[in-house]
């Protein structure tokens, strides 16, 4: 899924990687693309993570781990961190979820469950602030629910937020006209078809 999301992030752009899986779309961007990476905890130019034992403490990403810099890069306050993420300056950010809906609302921080994670944090401003969300995501939880759903029923992250959902079966545009699957991965459009919720739209000619 990360080589996918790196596939598709525009050369020059400069995009935010969430916590948990986001994160390793920096170790699969093409090197020359230009590509800016931007952590909320205050670095942009971010590069991939470090071979091990060459680790410093001092260059963490948002979720405290270990990360490289590369050319050019530049520190500054959590709080200019996050104008840059509410002022509209990042081009895509990547986000993990537990729910989408089928109108781009975003479920990424609640489960309900005690010793979940008490607040929504910076995801929120990121949702909202980013020109474009990408989701990073299994399409099924666990227990076989769908994550890709009609209606989130879990805290929402952010409303109509969602442009593109990548999962291990597929990808997913989320778009005016309703749900279209972009590409498959050992299944049909049929079988995705029968097995969510979600009405589909089948993949354009050509793509």
């Amino acid at each position: 899924m990360a080589a996918l999301v790196a596939r598709d992030i525009a050369p020059g752009s400069f995009v935010n990687l969430g916590i948990g899986q986001p994160t390793s779309v920096a170790d699969h961007l093409e090197p020359g693309s230009g590509v800016v990476l931007h952590t909320e905890n205050g670095m942009l130019n971010m590069g991939p993570r470090p071979a091990a034992g060459e680790e410093d403490p001092d260059l963490t990403n948002a979720g405290k781990q270990p990360v490289t810099e590369l050319p050019g890069a530049a520190y500054f306050h959590h709080a200019d961190s996050f104008a840059m993420m509410r002022g509209g300056h990042l081009d895509v950010c990547v986000l993990g979820a537990f729910q989408v809906s089928a109108t781009g609302d975003l479920a990424n921080w609640h489960t309900g469950a005690a010793d979940a994670v008490p607040a929504v944090g910076g995801a929120m401003d990121l949702a909202i602030g980013a020109r474009q969300v990408f989701v990073m995501m299994t399409l099924f939880a666990k227990e076989g629910a769908p994550k890709l759903v009609p209606a989130c029923t879990y805290p929402l992250t952010g409303v109509g937020c969602v442009d593109r959902v990548y999962t291990e079966q597929a990808v997913f545009d989320l778009t005016p006209d309703g749900v279209r699957v972009r590409e498959t991965f050992g299944t049909t459009y049929d079988e995705l078809a029968a097995r969510l919720d979600v009405p589909l739209l089948p993949p354009r000619v050509g793509e």
